[in-house]
Parts: C-alpha cells; structure tokens; sequence
C-alpha cells in the first residue's frame, strides 16, 4: 500500500472573515460544514439536535467519524451488521462531566439516536460529528470503540488569567486515521489557544497542516467571547463575536480566544489532516509568554470539570 500523500501547505483559502463564522440555523441548534464550504480538503462537521428516538448518519460517504455528546443525554449509534450497537449514556452540560464520544471507522455509515435526558434544550440531545475520508493509513482501528470520562486525558494548560482546561477525547496517538478531537474550558477572563499558534504549514516536528473547527457553547446561553483569526502578514486579520452553538472555521493563520468577564466558555476543536500530530507553531511576536507560566500560579477556578 503506497504511503499517504502529505501535502506541504493548506489549500489556498480566500473566504471572507463573515464566511469563517458559522452560526447555526434559527433555533440555535443545528448547523453542518463541509470541505467544500470550508476551502479545504478533508474536515466535515455537524452538531444536531435530536429528539428521543430521532437517527441521523455517521460516517457517510465511507468515511471515518466521531461522534461527541455535548449536552441534554446520549445516544444510542448502530454501526450495521458488522459491529455491535453502542449506547453512551452522555451527560447534560460539557460545564457538568467530561464527555462521552464513540470512534467510528471509515465504511458503511452507522446510525446515531438520540437519547436525551431532558436537560438539554428543547428536551433534545446535542451531537457533534466530524468526519473525514480515509488515507489508506494502516494505524486505524477497523472497529468502533468509545471513549468515556476515564479514557479522556485532562491537561491544565496555561497559567494567571491564561489558564484553560484541555480534554483530550481522540489523540495523536489514538487508533484513528486523520481525525483528531478535543475540547476547552475556558474560565470567564481568561485566554485561551495563548499564546497564538498555527497550523498551515508541514515543517515536523514543529507544525503540520490541519484543518480545524471551533463549536462553541457557553455555560450561559446568551453569553459570547472572541475569536481572532490572522496572517502573520495580516493579509486576513478576523475578529468575532462567538455565541452558543456557533463554529468557526481555521483554515490557516493564527486563532486566538478570550472569554469574556463573568461566563465560562467550551469549545470543541476537531481537526483533519495527513499526520497523527497536533504539532503547531506559536506567533514569534507573543511566544515570550510561555516562559513566563513558570514563576506564575495557575487560575485556581481550572479544573472547571473533574472526574
């Protein structure tokens, strides 16, 4: 089998700043990005609302996927006849538990079904799937698997008002093939991504190219932060105002985010590309501040999520 093709940069990518943000559909649940929407090459994402009882696909079109409660319960996913159902039990807030996620190999879609608790809105469970094709990579498991709170590894990240906690659902070292999946508590005030970083360019062990969504949800509903989004030549410089259940593409260039004073912010980060790594390069302007983190005590409000 021949070696997947690694490819030295991100695809040229002119989308307009308002064409990076997106929001979801009017009820504030629903919304879908696609290669084709995003400019790049791999990286399909969803988050959907369902009822109790209501299917929606996974892994379509031969594709691997992971399938990430966020909020309001569980799900129950049929991989079809090869494999066994699945159910995760989920968990009602990403600012209550640590997540429930099912690893999905490329082949034929599975089902996924929702199985709320009623804690979420509307009485629906909130889902995110991404999803990419596969690279002819041998390192995949040919099997679904979960990932439950016990399997998730938690990194506090950061210190003073830059502090954040990571949660690592699918890892550079996980049996998957591009895909790659974490999520971010950030505390309201602090930073987080910080200091800027990239990922446009294979320069290994330093960075590789990866195509990356941002979902937010904010532990209050009407809350928002900022993200920017940036050139180092500011050839695209982008700031936004991110509110619950927005998404915001990174298709190359620097992506920092500040929560805002008085709420407590999540996103969950998917990422695509041709390396199992998270390698990324670090604005030379603002590096300086990782030395720093060593004479100053983390935020104490982080872990906001344990075990």
């Amino acid at each position: 089998m021949p070696e997947p093709i690694v490819y030295p940069l991100a695809p040229p990518n002119n989308l307009s700043c308002s064409n990076l943000l997106v929001r979801p559909d009017p009820d504030g649940t629903a919304l879908s990005v696609t290669p084709a929407r995003a400019s790049w090459r791999y990286l399909s994402f969803r988050a959907v609302a369902l009822a109790d009882g209501e299917p929606v696909d996974a892994g379509t079109h031969g594709q691997e996927a992971v399938v990430v409660t966020i909020a309001g319960g569980g799900v129950h996913v049929d991989p079809g006849a090869a494999h066994r159902p699945i159910d995760i039990p989920g968990r009602s807030s990403p600012f209550e538990a640590l997540p429930w996620a099912v690893y999905l190999p490329a082949g034929p879609p599975a089902t996924v079904v929702g199985r709320p608790d009623g804690s979420g809105p509307d009485g629906h469970v909130i889902v995110a799937i991404a999803e990419a094709p596969p690279s002819g990579s041998h390192v995949a498991a040919n099997a679904p698997f979960v990932i439950g709170p016990d399997d998730v590894e938690i990194e506090l990240r950061g210190a003073g008002s830059a502090t954040r906690q990571i949660n690592k659902i699918v890892r550079p070292e996980s049996p998957a093939d591009r895909l790659e999946v974490v999520e971010v508590l950030t505390p309201s005030g602090n930073w987080s991504s910080w200091p800027p970083h990239k990922h446009d360019r294979d320069d290994m062990p330093n960075e590789a190219v990866l195509e990356e969504i941002y979902y937010y949800r904010f532990r209050r509903r009407r809350a928002w932060g900022l993200q920017r989004v940036y050139r180092a030549d500011r050839s695209r410089d982008c700031t936004f105002e991110v509110r619950d259940g927005d998404c915001v593409l990174v298709t190359d260039g620097y992506h920092p985010f500040a929560a805002a004073h008085g709420d407590d912010a999540y996103y969950l980060n998917a990422l695509a590309g041709d390396r199992r790594t998270m390698a990324a390069s670090f604005d030379p302007d603002l590096d300086w501040v990782r030395e720093s983190w060593s004479g100053m005590a983390p935020d104490p409000r982080v872990p906001l999520v344990g075990r």
